[in-house]
């Protein structure tokens, strides 16, 4: 008897350990379930519980003494904002450049007799870099010079000899004019009039010959002068000059080296005024202007200030931006060529609104904006396009001029549902 009444405890508790391991798992299916539809079906359980608050509120109380339950209502934190008005400023990436860079070349030949001036000297306008030997050059100017005089020397003589000839033309012309009248009388015979003739014919090619003398006696001149024009340009850029004033980027030629033409002498830059360029995108461009007011912070923390001096009319083909480039003072020389910066150019003013960032989210198709609070009570989506990205804040544009955003609680609620704000004080 004992034995039996020990077996059918055991049952018994056997089936309560059966039913207490059944109960954990049931709850965990009605917990897992609900968490489905609170995350991926949210929309449609939202909506069936505004209808059955809907049904449940249109439902007339059985009795008098029984009340509509509320319908549920969710609660967030907005902030009322007003727009303002402020600068939209179009910003972008870029790096500084020197306003002038050249690379200061030889154009002869010659070896180097200068000592050399070292990288980082400033230098100033026709400042000497380079010094090449003279060599024989001022001997064959001085050949050059001593062409052109014995070309000039003769200048007189062949013009006295087409002088010469010119007169010995006149008087044979008058001789065979005679000669021809003669003739026609009878008082001169034949063998006179072609004697006179053959004299005219002699005193043109004697004409023509000097003439011929004169010009080729100007060639000479002119020869000798482009001669003397050859060597004392040669001579003239012996010495190779700064064409502005900048500081040296590399050393000049060394002193006892060859130089060759299109070799290098040195590099100068300029760098006061520094350009500032960057690159704006062509959804922007049309709201820079050449004479605009800019601003950058270069890699090291240090702000400058200019004016936009070019704009570019044609875009770069794989990036599709245009280039940009403002002027900034560098007197002091604390910019250097090729620093990266941070570029701000001012543009028209807009409307705008300073909202934290924490208020923005996006749509079911990916759009950016925030949810507002509207004139029912209601939550609205609202696409918005970002203006500026500050500390304080982001500036947008796309809301009324008064608008209640949802600060907190915008993920939890979609457009048409029923909330209740609680407002807080914009961060000045």
């Amino acid at each position: 008897m004992s034995a039996l009444s020990d077996s059918i405890d055991e049952k018994a508790l056997c089936k309560d350990e059966s039913q207490m391991k059944l109960i954990p798992l049931i709850t965990a299916i009605l917990v897992t379930g609900f968490l489905y539809f609170l995350v991926f079906e949210r929309d449609v359980l939202i909506a069936f519980a505004q209808a059955s608050e809907m049904e449940t509120a249109d439902d007339p109380p059985e009795t008098s003494e029984e009340v509509a339950k509320p319908a549920k209502i969710i609660r967030v934190f907005a902030r009322k904002s007003v727009a303002r008005q402020i600068d939209s400023a179009v910003v972008m990436r870029g790096e500084t450049e020197a306003a002038r860079s050249v690379e200061v070349r030889a154009q002869t030949s010659g070896q180097v007799v200068s000592e050399p001036l070292r990288k980082g000297s400033f230098v100033t306008a026709d400042q000497m870099l380079c010094q090449i030997d003279v060599g024989t050059r001022e001997e064959s100017l001085a050949e050059a010079n001593a062409l052109l005089a014995e070309a000039s020397a003769r200048v007189p003589e062949a013009s006295a000899r087409l002088d010469e000839a010119m007169a010995r033309l006149d008087e044979a012309k008058i001789n065979d004019n005679a000669a021809s009248k003669l003739s026609e009388g009878g008082f001169a015979s034949e063998t006179r009039v072609a004697s006179a003739q053959a004299a005219v014919r002699a005193a043109e090619a004697a004409v023509a010959g000097a003439k011929s003398g004169l010009k080729s006696t100007g060639a000479g001149i002119q020869s000798a002068e482009a001669a003397i024009a050859s060597v004392q340009k040669d001579i003239d850029r012996l010495e190779i000059t700064a064409p502005f004033k900048g500081l040296l980027e590399t050393d000049s030629a060394e002193l006892g080296s060859l130089m060759q033409p299109g070799a290098l002498c040195a590099t100068i830059l300029q760098l006061d005024p520094m350009k500032l360029v960057g690159f704006v995108p062509e959804t922007d461009v049309d709201r820079v202007e050449v004479g605009a007011i800019a601003g950058a912070r270069l890699s090291d923390g240090q702000e400058v200030q200019g004016r936009v001096t070019f704009l570019s009319r044609s875009a770069d083909k794989t990036t599709r931006t245009f280039r940009v480039e403002i002027q900034v003072p560098n007197a002091d020389l604390k910019i250097r060529d090729g620093q990266t910066a941070k570029i701000i150019v001012s543009a028209d003013g807009a409307k705008a609104h300073l909202l934290p960032q924490s208020a923005l989210t996006l749509n079911d198709d990916g759009d950016l904006g925030v949810r507002i609070v509207d004139d029912n009570s209601l939550a609205q989506f609202r696409e918005l396009t970002l203006l500026r990205d500050t500390s304080e804040g982001v500036w947008v544009a796309g809301l009324p001029e008064v608008a209640d955003v949802i600060t907190i609680g915008q993920e939890y609620v979609v457009d048409g549902v029923a909330v209740v704000a609680t407002f807080e004080e914009p961060k000045q």
